[in-house]
């Protein structure tokens, strides 16, 4: 199934993505966690993927495969291109292909000081071309409701864009943010620059002070004052802060959804209960 027929069914669509165990041995464990998650029948579930041809890598090709037979859900591998050559890429592509796979999240990838870059492909829109013309993928991008970390201003990311929707990318995944109106302005330059894909809005909840300082200083999300006075309130107070992480993740979707936006992509980070509770609280407004 391309997935992204489902904006065209669906008022809001709902999906939500996991990442494979850094070891082989941790699978069973997020089989179990997945048992939760897949309950809560999300329209699809993307599955990470890191640079560098660790078994991660292999195992996003086999649980992608999983949750379609197992679960009857779509799933969503990414791919990253920047340690990849055209050979390796053309080999991962035929591999999911044969496990049925349907749908493939294009990335560049991060950059990594212990790799050496290939340079078969340099951009992600690269990636979506070669997708395009060697396969009968649907292809999925990435975007930065705040402007890529690498991009000199919003308006620049947005042209580049475009380049991978020219490309025969069919919908848009954001990246995590904390404002809202980050997204709706960002939707505003989308609309501008004649990108007309649908684009789901990327919620991940912040729930405890270690996790805020790695999303913060690796995404680049900035913090709006409101949830600064939440982590003010609650830093001695683990308990407290999960509990209002959660509740600030419910209310930005509800506000999401009530302005209409084409999806709501949730970064599980593997937690079902976390899945669950906020399903629960947004799931009649889907």
């Amino acid at each position: 199934m391309n997935i992204s027929t489902l904006f065209q069914q669906k008022k809001t669509v709902f999906s939500v993505e996991i990442f494979p165990p850094k070891r082989t041995d941790g699978i069973d464990t997020l089989y179990k966690s997945l048992d939760r998650i897949a309950a809560i029948k999300p329209d699809y579930i993307s599955v990470t993927y890191s640079a560098g041809g660790s078994a991660t890598n292999e195992l996003t090709g086999r649980i992608a495969a999983d949750i379609k037979t197992r679960y009857g859900i779509e799933p969503l591998p990414h791919l990253t291109c920047l340690y990849n050559t055209r050979e390796q890429v053309r080999a991962q592509l035929d591999s999911l292909a044969q496990n049925g796979i349907e749908n493939i999240l294009a990335l560049r990838g991060d950059r990594r000081p212990d790799m050496e870059v290939c340079h078969d492909f340099s951009y992600a829109s690269d990636l979506a071309a070669f997708i395009r013309d060697n396969s009968s993928f649907n292809c999925v991008g990435a975007c930065y409701p705040e402007g890529h970390p690498e991009a000199p201003g919003r308006a620049r990311d947005v042209r580049n864009l475009k380049y991978k929707i020219d490309a025969g990318v069919t919908h848009l995944n954001s990246q995590l943010f904390l404002d809202n109106d980050d997204f709706y302005s960002f939707l505003e330059l989308c609309e501008a620059a004649d990108i007309n894909v649908p684009i789901e809005a990327g919620i991940m909840p912040l729930m405890s002070k270690s996790q805020i300082e790695r999303m913060i200083v690796g995404f680049g999300a900035s913090m709006p004052r409101k949830f600064s006075r939440i982590i003010s309130r609650y830093e001695n107070d683990p308990d407290g802060l999960f509990k209002a992480g959660i509740g600030y993740a419910i209310s930005q979707i509800i506000d999401l959804i009530s302005q209409g936006v084409s999806g709501i992509h949730l970064y599980t980070m593997n937690r079902p209960d976390v899945a669950e509770m906020i399903y629960d609280s947004v799931k009649s407004m889907l």
